[in-house]
């Protein structure tokens, strides 16, 4: 498995986990741009939010979003507010070719992110 992020949700590679369940991992990013910043994957390899289309697609996408915002209570972000950016391909930011939403709070974020 060439894929990072397959292998950090198959527990081949190590990570820094904040929350898992049966279908998407989540864990904090090696290189944060914020005082939280955790990635939220679906342990499905699915390359980008490009790649997805359909019900089922739907279905992974909403299961990965409300994940995130239960990772962002856990984390206590909510009072406070917080983040969720989808990157898709390399002009959008993309680095890792496996669909991830960024999870950043723990200050003031600016916009536009850059």
């Amino acid at each position: 498995m060439d894929c990072i992020f397959c292998r950090i949700a198959a527990g081949d590679v190590p990570a820094n986990l904040v929350a898992e369940r049966d279908d998407a991992v989540a864990f904090r990013d090696a290189h944060p741009q914020a005082p939280t910043h955790v990635l939220v994957i679906p342990r499905e390899h699915i390359a980008s939010v490009a790649h997805t289309s359909g019900d089922r697609s739907a279905q992974v996408l909403g299961n990965l979003k409300r994940f995130a915002v239960e990772v962002a209570a856990t984390l206590r972000l909510a009072a406070d507010g917080y983040r969720l950016v989808v990157n898709t391909g390399r002009n959008g930011g993309q680095t890792v070719d496996h669909l991830h939403i960024h999870l950043l709070g723990g200050r003031q974020l600016h916009w536009p992110p850059g």
